[in-house]
């Protein structure tokens, strides 16, 4: 169950992505048309294609974790386990009140 949701919010993620490029590219918004806009509004776009197009890598590779990272299990368990970067990060930056 929890996999099917991954792929659904995965495909709908790359499909916003690669949506909001083509509607800025084709200047839906209607942006102004002088020139240091329409170098936005391009850059804005290639940002979204490009990133809308790793978004489709990862998760073609199967390889979607949304802010988690996997940790090492044993290979019998069969069970996939994660944790948040946060607590990573959170246990890296205590404080020594000695």
């Amino acid at each position: 169950m929890v996999q099917s949701l991954k792929l659904f919010f995965g495909i709908f993620m790359v499909l916003v992505y690669l949506g909001a490029a083509l509607l800025l590219i084709n200047n839906v918004f209607d942006w102004p048309a002088t020139t240091t806009w329409t170098i936005i509004r391009w850059f804005a776009a290639l940002i979204f294609g490009a990133y809308g197009i790793y978004r489709g890598y990862r998760e073609f590779k199967g390889q979607h974790t949304y802010g988690m990272r996997q940790l090492d299990t044993d290979e019998d368990d069969g069970e996939e386990q994660y944790t948040t970067y946060a607590k990573e990060e959170l246990d890296d930056h205590k404080i020594d009140k000695g």
